[in-house]
């Protein structure tokens, strides 16, 4: 299954949202990479097995399953999460890239690779549509945490 969307970061109709620069959008992703405790509910420990100036290979342990993933990225651009297929996960990929169609204006775009079914048939139509929707809450849930961190920082 392939599947994509983007998320608005910056609402700059509302004067009630503090807008997120590129910088701290793109430390948000930094963090989800070193640790993505906060982004992936579940997650018991995040551990980085190697690093270089653009990738790091990391374990996952959800406590029943360990996922290997290596995440590549051209910093304040893109970042991709290629998760390793095992018993307990078929695999897969997340890229999340930073758009600005206008200055201050960010979105986040989300492109999943998956080797779940496109949904053609209704019962894999059912569940292609509750993985988007999931994929979906989980990638708004994304951009609050680092509403989260950007704001805490701005504390110190």
């Amino acid at each position: 299954m392939k599947f994509e969307h983007l998320i608005e970061v910056n609402d700059l109709a509302n004067p009630l949202q503090n807008p997120l620069t590129r910088e701290e959008l793109w430390f948000g992703l930094l963090c989800r990479a070193e640790d993505a405790r906060a982004f992936l509910p579940g997650l018991e420990a995040c551990h980085i097995i190697e690093r270089s100036e653009t990738h790091l290979l990391r374990d996952l342990d959800f406590g029943n399953a360990v996922i290997r993933d290596r995440v590549t990225f051209q910093p304040m651009n893109w970042i991709c999460f290629e998760s390793e297929a095992n018993e307990q996960h078929a695999g897969g990929s997340l890229r999340i890239t930073i758009e600005e169609p206008q200055d201050g204006a960010f979105f986040l775009r989300f492109q999943y690779r998956t080797t779940l079914p496109e949904g053609t048939g209704d019962e894999d139509g059912q569940y292609a549509g509750f993985v988007r929707s999931a994929y979906h809450q989980s990638d708004i849930d994304t951009v609050r945490v680092i509403r989260m961190i950007a704001e805490s920082s701005q504390l110190q």
